[in-house]
């Protein structure tokens, strides 16, 4: 089999060769894109799931789509070290001015842009100086306090009119929003609000993991008014076959079905791993069909594959107190685990484990899908850690 032509592609964001399986959540980013585009009212969306479902593909297949309605876009990831307000202001300032030299452009555009000076000004009240070189007077009252609840929504409105003056909308997609602080979500979705409340043409499309639909609620008890939800979890049987078999078929080459059904039940139905393990198949056939004997020699390749880049990245970022607290809720087999499980196992009094666990969650390795109970945001995890620490034994 020649390397090169290999169709799969494993890696963070990096468009698998067939999308399977998100037909539902595609169409509802066509619809919400025609419809503002066409001044009808609708949600925004903020996907929902663990690592390796396929979020940050998606988010970057909506940016294309909303490319081609007509969209101007703005695309970030949030994190923990940045400010959401610093990430933002380059690509409003880009937008703005893209907006500003359509022929024609009026009053609402150069305001738009007084509006993001005096944004600029405000944020330099509560995180000292920052300059972006706008050659324009702020104008002055208007998102200049520094309060982000206050300004943003603003900032968003003054943006939403320039659009709607030059006949243009605007999507912002925001990758890893769960990294936003209380205050930046809040300020985001009181934006949105305004957004809906003024009909004008901007739409949000967020993705992030399972925790974000409850902190969108806690933060507004609107939210779910605003968005939707859709969560993206692992494929079906029958799509995860799809995404092995017709990527190697439009190759011209051939998979034995076992093999298919084999790689379905080793990955779960994970997005990421269908793509390291059709990765993997395909450089180990010698030729076609790509056979379950094939699969079965590659299971140490793929393992050791996953454990030095999929998990081992995210496992060299924790502290000794984390890892043993992981490794005491793998110990349990497949979750969601109870927290006194896991302090049971660890031989720890639960209330000892209250910083660690708020830590993981803060870190974006676990959740809590139900009150009382964890689980990892990484599929499989708990298999390498069972790997990575077969008889370490800890405590906190």
């Amino acid at each position: 089999m020649d390397k090169i032509r290999n169709p799969f592609s494993p890696g963070a964001g990096t468009p698998p060769p067939e999308l399977a399986g998100r037909d539902n959540v595609l169409e509802q980013a066509r619809v919400l894109f025609g419809r503002v585009r066409a001044g009808r009212p609708e949600k925004s969306i903020f996907m929902t799931g663990l690592r390796g479902v396929g979020k940050t593909v998606l988010l970057n297949e909506m940016e294309f789509m909303a490319e081609d309605a007509g969209y101007k876009t703005i695309l970030i990831e949030a994190h923990e070290e940045k400010p959401l307000a610093l990430l933002l202001i380059p690509h409003m300032r880009r937008l703005l001015f893209s907006l500003d030299r359509i022929k024609g452009a009026g009053d609402k555009v150069r305001r738009g842009i007084a509006v993001l000076k005096s944004f600029i000004s405000g944020l330099k009240l509560s995180m000292g100086d920052v300059e972006f070189g706008l050659d324009i007077e702020p104008e002055r009252g208007v998102a200049d306090n520094g309060d982000l609840e206050v300004d943003l929504p603003n900032l968003f409105m003054a943006l939403g009119e320039a659009a709607r003056e030059r006949n243009s909308c605007i999507a912002i997609l925001i990758d890893e929003i769960q990294y936003l602080g209380k205050a930046e979500l809040s300020a985001l979705i009181m934006a949105m609000h305004k957004m809906q409340q003024r009909q004008l043409p901007i739409v949000l499309v967020g993705a992030g993991l399972p925790i974000l639909a409850g902190m969108a609620g806690d933060s507004k008890s609107y939210a779910e008014r605003l968005f939707n939800f859709p969560n993206l979890g692992p494929l079906p049987e029958e799509e995860s076959i799809k995404a092995i078999r017709e990527p190697i078929e439009a190759a011209g080459e051939r998979i034995d079905p076992d093999a298919l059904t084999e790689i379905s039940r080793l990955t779960k139905g994970y997005p990421y791993f269908l793509q390291e393990w059709g990765y993997q198949a395909w450089d180990h056939a010698e030729d076609s069909p790509i056979t379950r004997q094939i699969i079965d020699e590659a299971s140490d390749i793929v393992a050791k594959r996953l454990d030095e880049n999929f998990f081992r990245v995210r496992f060299n970022r924790l502290t000794p107190k984390e890892k043993v607290y992981l490794r005491g809720m793998a110990e349990l087999g497949e979750g969601p685990y109870k927290s006194g499980e896991v302090a049971g196992v660890l031989d720890s009094d639960i209330r000892k484990m209250g910083p660690v666990r708020a830590s993981l969650i803060k870190k974006g390795m676990i959740y809590s899908p139900s009150h009382g109970h964890m689980a990892y945001t990484v599929p499989l995890f708990g298999e390498f850690m069972r790997r990575a620490m077969p008889d370490e034994q800890g405590s906190l």
